[in-house]
């Protein structure tokens, strides 16, 4: 069970190395700099640190026996927990053909031995500081009820709001790191990219017609938008929803509450944060005229039975 990091104090960096000389120098380094700092000698060790504790900041060498860098980061980054970490690749090769590996791993950057402790701490900060407002911004989002993730051109997660990969997790049996779009989702990830956001069509997912997939955008290179929607397939009748003045989405939220679904339930269902859900029940309340759930409820289950 990976340790919950959110009350640390100190930013946590992982160092991957076979060289007893740079783990110490950086140890020391990171030490003095404020910094957590562990210490793995190869890939296989590094994979069995994360499994308990998510780094802010990865400095992995290139190479090293059995395991490389290159596969170790590519590994950490199939772990939706571990996407956002920057990774920071050290290694002895200037040629551009590793370089191009590391970035292409998954890589942010990477410094040539010997390394220079002060560049090295000026990278570390860079990247530490563009991690966070990644963050934030996905945090924003989450928040907002956007229930949203990014795929590469190959279909394979690139990012997910946490309210994403929870509904990615629980709709596949899986790990959200684990998704991957299917051939037909591909084709369609196409097509959208072709007509744009404004005029492609959603799609189901193909063991959960329920869950809908909406093209939202390129938001960099090889990084496609893509928003995730379950459908309701329920609400009010439109005449009963009209009489009382209900939009269709809080025809759709007193549906659910008739239903016996709690405030985060509906928040799921319909795609929406818990927040949005109070607001929604703030006005059925006032337009219902009624002070509490069990009353709208009865109005609602009433309404059913007389339009069934």
């Amino acid at each position: 069970m990976r340790m919950n990091i959110e009350a640390k104090k100190r930013d946590i960096a992982l160092v991957v190395d076979d060289s007893p000389e740079t783990l110490r120098l950086l140890t020391d380094a990171l030490d003095g700099a404020g910094m957590t700092v562990m210490v793995a000698l190869d890939g296989a060790a590094a994979m069995r640190i994360v499994d308990q504790i998510t780094p802010d900041i990865v400095l992995l060498d290139a190479v090293m026996p059995g395991i490389d860098g290159f596969e170790t980061c590519r590994r950490l980054k199939r772990d939706a927990d571990l996407a956002n970490v920057p990774v920071i690749f050290m290694t002895g090769l200037a040629e551009t053909e590793h370089i191009v590996r590391g970035l292409e791993a998954g890589g942010v950057d990477y410094v040539t031995k010997p390394i220079v402790i002060e560049e090295m701490l000026a990278r570390i900060r860079v990247h530490l500081g563009n991690a966070r407002l990644t963050q934030s911004a996905r945090a924003a989002l989450d928040v907002s009820g956007r229930f949203l993730f990014a795929v590469d051109r190959q279909g394979h997660l690139l990012w997910a709001t946490p309210q994403a990969q929870k509904l990615l997790s629980d709709h596949h049996s899986a790990q959200a790191g684990d998704f991957v779009l299917t051939p037909a989702l591909l084709q369609w990830l196409e097509q959208a990219r072709v007509k744009g956001s404004s005029k492609s069509q959603a799609i189901s997912l193909p063991d959960n017609p329920q869950l809908r997939l909406y093209y939202m955008g390129e938001t960099a290179p090889n990084e496609f938008l893509l928003r995730l929607s379950r459908e309701s397939g329920t609400a009010l009748p439109a005449e009963f929803t009209s009489e009382l003045g209900l939009t269709t989405r809080e025809g759709e939220v007193l549906a659910w509450l008739s239903k016996g679904k709690t405030n985060r339930d509906i928040a799921q269902i319909l795609g929406l944060s818990p927040r949005t859900v109070d607001k929604h029940l703030e006005q059925i309340y006032a337009k219902l005229g009624v002070e509490n759930r069990t009353a709208a409820a009865a109005i609602a289950t009433n309404a059913t039975r007389r339009n069934s």
